[in-house]
């Protein structure tokens, strides 16, 4: 991987394996390390030149790998990135439903880049932006919506198949909320 950012993607991918080993609890270890490496970033950002959009792609692109390189629950690493980027970004006045949607798709797009299970990360997203839109005051069903459309838009640049292994997670109610989906245009041709 040779973008300008895989230091970040490096350092997250290192804490996250870090913190799980260390702790065992892979959501929270995911939230932690993902919070604080967002809301350093997101400070220096007018200093280096990096967006938030980018510092998001890195610590999410990051976590889903370090989750992966340890083995780690894809669905609770997936709702420890998603919490752990709101709450990161929520300082930077971010618009909260782009955000979702953008984690989403950097994590489902870097989870079929590790053969990860898109199944489990596709769940653990939409939980995790449940999760952070009860802690920010926007609508859950909202916010699932957007992870959910943001998961399925990065499965539609993988294959037919991810886009029916993700549908198939995210059109279950999760945490009792039912997902409105707006179908992705696939990326590749149908034959």
């Amino acid at each position: 991987m040779n973008t300008k950012h895989s230091g970040m993607i490096e350092t997250v991918k290192d804490g996250i394996v870090a913190a799980i080993k260390g702790t065992g609890d892979i959501v929270q270890a995911t939230v932690d390390t993902i919070t604080k490496m967002l809301s350093t970033t997101i400070k220096d950002t007018g200093k280096v030149g990096t967006s938030v959009t980018d510092a998001i792609a890195d610590v999410a692109s990051g976590a889903v790998r370090g989750a992966a390189q340890v083995g780690a629950d894809l669905t609770k690493a997936a709702k420890g990135i998603m919490v752990g980027v709101l709450r990161g970004t929520k300082e930077a006045g971010t618009e909260v439903m782009g955000t979702i949607s953008h984690t989403a798709h950097v994590a489902i797009r870097d989870t079929a880049e590790v053969g990860g299970d898109l199944e489990a990360a596709a769940t653990g997203l939409v939980q995790g932006a449940i999760e952070g839109a009860k802690e920010l005051g926007v609508s859950a069903e909202e916010a699932a919506s957007a992870a959910a459309n943001g998961a399925l838009k990065a499965a539609g640049s993988v294959s037919s198949t991810a886009v029916e292994t993700v549908r198939k997670a995210v059109t279950k109610p999760i945490n009792g909320v039912k997902v409105a989906l707006k179908e992705p245009e696939l990326a590749m041709s149908q034959n």
